[in-house]
């Protein structure tokens, strides 16, 4: 190959192109073998939440009384039924369903606020950034289950009241932890060319702080989800979650709870699915941590 050839530039430019962070964390992602497993498990979860209904032959709201307590693999129930005679599986694939949404959607929620939230404060900086972080350290005072029982006697309890609820309280980390990377961000070079181009303080924070707090903000995500879900299901285990005839994983573990001495795998098949979903998210929040860790570059 001759210095200066056309094949050697490409080469070159491959390489560098190789050293970016985007594709240096991915590499390294695909590398931690713990997150791609979590990544297979937790595709593998939404596949049979989005497709299980069609291939189960039993609705996961069918009652058959002469099912009742059926064992694993008795009546065509694979995994058994409940105490109405309803299919295990039925209610175990919508429940994965509805606790990965709740997931989800209330982690959505908690990242538009606490983004905007985090990034307003650090940016603005001075009476702004003291007011609006002591609001944050008020509501961190407020208990969790309070707040949320509060909301439901207020407006109503259903599950959309259920993801707002708990996306208004997951937020508040968020908004800590954007708000100490804007800190960091707005003394950078780049934002220093922005106001000197002219750009309003909107701007900047929409195209500049905002966009540059992705890595961080994706690691706080993976971590999120998992805490919703726990939360949800301590608000079902309560009563207070998804109501009958609609089922979480939370509901379905409460109600394996008062009939486990008579079918232990109402409780058992439920639990077992609770953690291998929960330790898929915290395999694949590790994995995105030390893939974008700038020590470890």
């Amino acid at each position: 190959m001759i210095p200066g050839s056309p094949q050697r530039a490409d080469l070159l430019q491959k390489a560098v192109k190789g050293r970016s962070l985007w594709d240096d964390a991915r590499r390294r992602l695909l590398g931690n073998k713990a997150a791609v497993a979590g990544m297979v498990v937790l595709a593998l979860m939404v596949l049979l939440a989005a497709l299980g209904p069609f291939l189960v032959p039993f609705h996961y709201d069918t009652v058959t009384k002469a099912d009742v307590w059926a064992a694993p693999g008795v009546g065509g129930h694979l995994l058994g039924a409940d105490s109405l005679g309803r299919d295990l599986l039925a209610r175990l694939i919508a429940g994965l369903g509805v606790s990965l949404l709740i997931g989800v959607v209330a982690t959505s929620v908690s990242l538009l606020i606490g983004v905007l939230w985090g990034a307003i404060a650090g940016y603005v900086g001075g009476r702004v950034d003291e007011v609006m972080m002591r609001i944050v350290d008020t509501l961190y005072s407020l208990p969790f289950i309070f707040f949320v029982i509060l909301l439901m006697v207020t407006f109503g309890r259903n599950i959309f009241l259920i993801f707002l609820a708990i996306g208004a309280v997951e937020w508040l980390t968020m908004s800590r932890i954007v708000r100490g990377q804007t800190l960091s961000l707005k003394q950078k070079e780049f934002v220093e060319a922005a106001r000197a181009a002219g750009l309003s303080g909107r701007q900047i924070i929409l195209k500049h702080i905002v966009p540059n707090l992705l890595g961080p903000v994706v690691v706080y995500v993976t971590l999120t989800i998992p805490a919703i879900i726990i939360a949800e299901s301590f608000l079902s285990f309560l009563g207070l979650g998804v109501q009958p005839p609609m089922a979480s994983l939370g509901t379905l573990i409460a109600n394996g709870a008062q009939d486990m001495e008579i079918a232990p795998w109402l409780l058992i098949f439920p639990s077992l699915t609770m953690i291998i979903t929960l330790m898929a998210f915290n395999f694949i929040g590790d994995g995105l941590r030390d893939a974008l860790d700038p020590k470890d570059r």
